[in-house]
């Protein structure tokens, strides 16, 4: 591809070896959580959300357990400094949660910010302002202590108005354009705001080190952080926060790394919604820890309904591949796949497993509110017999026989692979029906009477052509006697070579079902199926459905 050569590494490199993040194989507890959604978010959308949907996207993002919310950039609208108003006003903020407002370095904008966040019980005022090389060259054209001095103003007036406003206030400030910043620089303009600030343990203030375009590899990333981490004036009362964007595609693993190498807060949206490529995915990062056996604060029990509410209010889309959200993502097509979670669930189930350990599923989906008949295992012309038998159990109960389950799954691969569709549960045990409990009858069997002695014997009244036929035979039990009747009847040989049977539920009215596999010699398995209150008559007519069935698929003629 053309156009390489315009473009050369723009990120700095700390000015010391970081690399003590890679000692680390884990994340042992969740950071602090900010949802940006509905200021870095809600920007980004195409047609931002009304004041009634942004009421009620906060009210989610309060019960899913955020509590830190970016509400806005209040002085940059009417209607941001309204829906800020609006939450004060009608008391909509939970003692517990804080608001969070940001702010540009100006004055005037600061002193507009304090005006809507008047009478907030709790808030966090965000001040930012450009510190790389690009902007301070290009954009504004100043000296590295003149954008400093821009930062340190800033953070004066927002002491200043804190000590004039109704409310509970924390300050935030970020050296915007991180990712073009030289690193110690960054570190010397956050401890001048820090000076100024002077935060206590009872009064902490949040550093947070935006990504604002990703443009170096994770790992970079991490050494930046731990650097900034080790040379925050400060640091026990500094709540060290990152805000990743995904330019690079890599804003969860950029976020993963930072917490390693000391980040205490996340800055994020809901499945990664944001300007260009979107922010950090704060769902997938909590789910991550989730895997992981770290319960993250965060509640996503009903992922459905919190994706369709999201997809409602922003006109976004979840993608079908998003983790834990999409609608894909524990589904197995693959025959090898399928049967892998099919054992492992059922390995699961006989050994009463509380560890989750099951193959191709990360975790639970139920725990996100998802199904295994309907979610995990769905069939197409890539499925497998495990895969086949797994639907048709968790669904309907059917236990195929072993050596059954692979004709099965070959049917449903044909089937499947000729419409060039996938099917549905439903569509699965119409093909089975069709195919093993109602073939093409050569005859039927009407009636049928037993007799006990020397064995058993019995009376079985065929139909065939609308003619009626009794004949009798014996047999060391009830369905070895009807198959020998049908034997005479129909003038064949064969093998009743397998027959399994079990209950459809655990009730005491449920219904049995029986399987039947006949063989001509030693060669192809012919199946029939059935299911009846009486395990007897279920049996016969499997017997006959199976006859039937090798009937028709060798043309043979009888009687």
């Amino acid at each position: 591809m053309k156009g390489f050569e315009k473009y050369q590494k723009s990120y700095f490199m700390p000015p010391e070896d970081c690399y003590e993040w890679a000692k680390k194989d884990a994340i042992d507890k969740p950071p602090v959580w900010c949802s940006v959604d509905l200021r870095d978010g809600n920007q980004a959308l195409i047609e931002p959300m009304s004041l009634d949907e942004k009421i009620e996207f906060f009210k989610m993002l309060v019960k899913i357990g955020f509590k830190e919310i970016e509400v806005g950039f209040p002085a940059a609208s009417e209607t941001e400094f309204t829906f800020l108003r609006a939450l004060i006003d009608q008391h909509l903020i939970p003692d517990d949660v804080t608001v969070q407002v940001l702010t540009q370095a100006r004055e005037h904008i600061i002193r507009k910010t304090f005006e809507a966040v008047d009478g907030a019980p709790n808030a966090i005022v965000h001040v930012y302002n450009s510190t790389s090389v690009a902007q301070r060259e290009q954009v504004f054209r100043k000296s590295k202590e003149e954008i400093k001095e821009i930062a340190v103003n800033g953070a004066k007036l927002l002491k200043e108005l804190a000590a004039e406003a109704h409310g509970n206030f924390r300050f935030e400030y970020s050296p915007e354009s991180f990712h073009g910043t030289e690193v110690d620089y960054a570190v010397e303009v956050c401890n001048a705001v820090l000076d100024v600030w002077q935060p206590q343990a009872d009064a902490p203030a949040i550093i947070n080190i935006p990504a604002t375009v990703e443009n170096a590899m994770p790992h970079v990333f991490a050494s930046q952080i731990e650097y900034v981490s080790k040379h925050l004036k400060y640091r026990d009362n500094v709540v060290l926060s990152l805000h990743p964007h995904n330019d690079r595609g890599t804003g969860v693993a950029t976020a993963e790394l930072g917490v390693l190498a000391g980040a205490d807060r996340l800055e994020g949206t809901l499945f990664g919604n944001g300007e260009r490529t979107g922010n950090l995915d704060l769902v997938t990062v909590a789910m991550n820890l989730h895997s992981h056996g770290v319960d993250s604060k965060l509640d996503f029990h009903n992922m459905q309904e919190i994706a369709d509410t999201y997809e409602r209010l922003t006109a976004m889309q979840v993608s079908k591949r998003q983790p834990y959200a999409g609608e894909l993502v524990f589904t197995a097509f693959s025959g090898s796949h399928q049967d892998a979670i099919s054992k492992g669930m059922a390995y699961r189930e006989e050994r009463n497993e509380n560890l989750w350990t099951v193959p191709y599923l990360p975790i639970d989906p139920k725990d996100v509110g998802r199904t295994y008949d309907s979610d995990v295992i769905r069939i197409n012309s890539q499925s497998g017999k495990g895969g086949v038998a797994y639907v048709l159990k968790q669904n309907y109960g059917l236990e195929i026989p072993d050596r059954m389950r692979e004709e099965v799954g070959y049917l449903m691969k044909g089937v499947s692979d000729h419409a060039h569709a996938e099917l549905s549960p439903e569509d699965m045990l119409r093909v089975f029906e069709e195919t093993y409990s109602q073939p093409k009858r050569s005859f039927a069997i009407a009636e049928v009477h037993f007799q006990q002695k020397d064995g058993i014997t019995t009376q079985v009244t065929f139909e065939q052509d609308g003619k009626k036929e009794v004949v009798e035979a014996k047999g060391n039990g009830r369905l070895n006697a009807v198959n020998n009747a049908i034997k005479d009847f129909l003038g064949i040989s064969y093998v009743l070579d397998v027959y399994e049977e079990h209950a459809l539920s655990k009730t005491s009215s449920s219904k049995a079902m029986a399987y039947v596999g006949i063989t001509q010699d030693e060669k192809q398995l012919y199946w029939g199926v059935s299911s009846d209150e009486d395990i007897i008559r279920a049996s016969i007519d499997a017997l006959e459905h199976a006859v039937n069935h090798m009937i028709e698929i060798k043309g043979e003629k009888v009687h």
